[in-house]
């Protein structure tokens, strides 16, 4: 198969995976907010593999290189088994939530959520147009050099901190209170994935250990 076609076989099959997981634990296509997710978590998903089979076709297949099962370090398999179950949490939660009535979220928090989602996205897209270096796993290619550039002025992993957005947009465009405390282990396994990524980079990825004094915070400017 082709890239693209591996790349868009890729994503409808897991767009089609999150549709089951959302609505097969609310139990019911009656889920406007799951609806509303989903049309946002999708349009930019598939606009930014659009975007990457156009203009950086060796960044996607990068991308494509991800999981526990794809990672070379034993730490990180265990990490990326952990964030796995973390993020699975994150979808079916809201959705039992939804069917058993837990919680209720206003509209216009919803939206809110739906906004979060995309910009937490959009941030993510930020970085692949900055770093075609950003692969699914942790490995330096032989020619990569450390990119200081972009949303890398602001803080050192930037893909992450569009992630945690992301991940605290997703309870809340889902209608679900009850989701956002799956959010808590989901970050922790990410600040544990960078800090030992920054590790591995520092030993391999030359520039990096100068890199990181001269940036001081990792996800949050003047917090972390």
């Amino acid at each position: 198969m082709t890239l693209r076609s591996r790349a868009l076989t890729g994503l409808t099959q897991f767009l089609l995976t999150l549709a089951a997981l959302l609505f097969g634990s609310a139990w019911s296509l009656r889920y406007w907010q799951a609806w509303a997710f989903l049309a946002v978590f999708g349009a930019s998903v598939t606009a930014i593999t659009l975007y990457l089979l156009q203009k950086d076709p060796a960044l996607l297949e990068r991308r494509m290189r991800a999981g526990p099962g794809a990672e070379k370090e034993k730490s990180q398999k265990v990490i990326q088994v952990v964030a796995n179950i973390f993020f699975l949490a994150l979808i079916v939660v809201p959705g039992l939530d939804h069917r058993f009535g837990w919680s209720h979220v206003s509209v216009p928090v919803v939206l809110a959520g739906d906004g979060l989602v995309l910009i937490g996205l959009l941030t993510v897209f930020l970085v692949f147009r900055e770093n075609s270096y950003t692969s699914g796993i942790i490995e330096v290619a032989a020619d990569q050099r450390v990119v200081s550039t972009g949303p890398y002025r602001i803080v050192r992993h930037p893909m992450y901190a569009g992630a945690l957005v992301l991940i605290f947009g997703m309870p809340l465009a889902l209608g679900s209170t009850w989701g956002l405390v799956w959010c808590l282990p989901l970050v922790a396994a990410i600040v544990v994935r960078l800090i030992d990524e920054e590790r591995y980079l520092v030993r391999h990825l030359a520039g990096y250990a100068e890199y990181r004094e001269r940036t001081r915070y990792r996800l949050i400017p003047g917090l972390y």
